[in-house]
């Protein structure tokens, strides 16, 4: 995710990114711990599923602002496409590489077999197939790739063919023809898919690619909406925010409430769920894009550091860190107390690792991208 300028950064999605690591790293937390039905185990599930979908739009709608900003305001060609892929290849690959790298060695170490591990290495792992086992939370990271992939070539491609007169609206268009097509991708497995269990769901659908680019684009159409509709989108903020809590209530209480299970409604599960969670989010981005460094300004430290290291402690906290303690100090053995001891040592040592690798490894790669910019 692209970051902003320390003196004129939106701290309102520096938040919001954060908002999404932590919860990320709350929901596998609870898998310390023994299966439960309670409350807590259930928002911890919650917070797994959401904190990624956070992501996603989020991403959207940074760089579909670049994209903009490029495909109106400069000319927009091969040369400026490749231009974006390497800033992004330098931003995105370098930590994705090293890490499931790493992760190639432990399972070696080990003796993990890692079956198609080659398809990790041009982000194919759950193209269109269930999600592999090996180093599951990157799932997230080819659905981003591929969107960004896809977009430039596709408004381009489309731009040499029509020749638009408005460039702005010409955008719009393509970028609601893509997240309609990849909705509509939902459709076509809810039609040939007979699966009955939110497992299934899990892994054949919410982690599949060519199910979830929309979830992209949706923030994509939200940044289109900020830089073309300004006054509107000040205006909305409020509004927007409650419709986004209305929304929240409805598909994370109200689904449980009214008993919309997926044995009884896999349509509304398989075709509606997931796009509805992407409108929540962008429903709140009015309101966050607001959010100014003028109170609450004891936040803005711990805010702006976790919001730069999330992607690090995203891609560490898991498989290197949690999976691998939990290899050598078998949590079902341990004790309540214990317990809490392993989650707190896991804690401090995720965010140890991820701030080390940020400046050891992130933050030197973005100086040298930089420095070869200028």
């Amino acid at each position: 995710m692209e970051k902003n300028s320390s003196h004129g950064r939106l701290f309102g999605l520096d938040f919001l990114r954060t908002i999404a690591i932590l919860m990320v790293l709350f929901g596998h937390c609870l898998s310390i711990y023994p299966p439960s039905q309670s409350l807590l185990a259930q928002v911890g599930i919650f917070c797994g599923f959401f904190g990624v979908e956070v992501f996603f739009v989020l991403s959207g709608f940074l760089l579909g602002s670049t994209i903009y900003r490029m495909y109106v305001e400069n000319e927009f060609s091969v040369n400026s496409i490749l231009t974006f892929f390497r800033r992004r290849a330098f931003r995105v690959l370098p930590t994705y590489y090293l890490v499931l790298l790493i992760n190639l060695i432990i399972s070696f170490i080990i003796g993990y077999a890692v079956l198609d591990g080659w398809k990790y290495f041009f982000f194919l792992q759950n193209f269109s197939n269930t999600m592999l086992p090996f180093f599951p939370e990157s799932w997230s990271i080819p659905i981003g790739v591929f969107a960004f992939l896809l977009f430039p070539i596709a408004l381009l491609m489309k731009s040499k063919i029509v020749k638009p007169t408005h460039p702005s609206l010409f955008f719009l268009v393509v970028v609601l023809g893509l997240t309609i097509f990849f909705v509509f991708t939902k459709v076509y497995y809810a039609l040939t898919t007979p699966n009955t269990t939110l497992n299934e769901w899990n892994l054949d659908l919410k982690a599949v690619v060519v199910y979830r680019l929309d979830a992209v684009f949706m923030g994509v159409l939200a940044a289109w909406a900020s830089l073309n509709l300004p006054i509107l989108w000040k205006k909305i903020q409020f509004l927007f925010a409650f419709l986004g809590m209305l929304l929240f209530g409805f598909l994370f209480v109200g689904v449980g409430f009214f008993q919309f299970t997926i044995e009884s409604y896999p349509n509304f599960w398989n075709v509606f769920y997931l796009p509805l969670t992407s409108l929540m989010v962008v429903f709140f981005l009015p309101l966050l894009t607001q959010w100014k460094l003028t109170k609450f300004n004891l936040l803005r430290k711990p805010i702006i550091f976790i919001s730069g290291i999330s992607y690090a402690l995203y891609l560490l906290h898991y498989s290197v860190i949690l999976q691998l303690g939990q290899f050598y100090f078998p949590t079902n053995q341990l004790s309540q107390n214990q317990l809490h001891l392993f989650t707190i040592c896991y804690l401090v040592t995720t965010v140890l690792l991820a701030t080390l690798w940020f400046e050891l490894i992130e933050k030197p790669i973005r100086t040298f991208r930089l420095a070869k910019n200028h």
